[in-house]
């Protein structure tokens, strides 16, 4: 069994999208070697996971650009 099947991710998102049910990226960083990506509109829709590495390099990548 693998991970991500014993424990359930713990979904956040930004505190700046308000509580409007806006359109929002919600990432989870609880399930160990995986993060978790989703769209707040659709919670059982499609989830995208990446290494940790590729997650702190995409965030790096975003501030440098900003």
């Amino acid at each position: 069994m693998d991970q991500l099947s014993q424990e359930s991710p713990i979904w956040r998102k930004a505190t700046a999208s308000g509580g409007n049910g806006g359109e929002c990226v919600e990432v989870a960083t609880n399930i160990p070697g995986t993060i978790l990506i989703r769209d707040s509109k659709n919670p059982t829709g499609p989830t995208l996971h990446i290494s940790p590495t590729d997650w702190t390099d995409f965030i790096t990548q975003m501030k440098h650009s900003c």
